[in-house]
């Protein structure tokens, strides 16, 4: 669909949403798109982190312990 719109369609593009928002309003947008990023990018190394930390737990020595015999007398 968008294999068509080359250079000159890109900047008439942000020309268009420019005149249509407003400098400050497109800046302050970017900025808010960009802190999403990186919460986005934050919860994924998080989610990661807990997944390495649960493999770790499961990976723990698991050899049942055998508790010493008392003495038969």
């Amino acid at each position: 669909m968008f294999q068509n719109i080359g250079l000159p369609g890109l900047l008439l593009i942000a020309v268009v949403v420019l005149v249509l928002f407003g400098k400050g309003k497109v800046s302050s947008l970017m900025g808010e798109v960009g802190k999403g990023i990186t919460a986005f990018k934050k919860g994924v190394g998080d989610g990661n982190a807990e997944i390495e930390r649960e493999k770790a737990e499961a990976a723990k020595d698991v050899t049942p312990v055998v508790e010493p015999e008392k003495d038969k007398v």
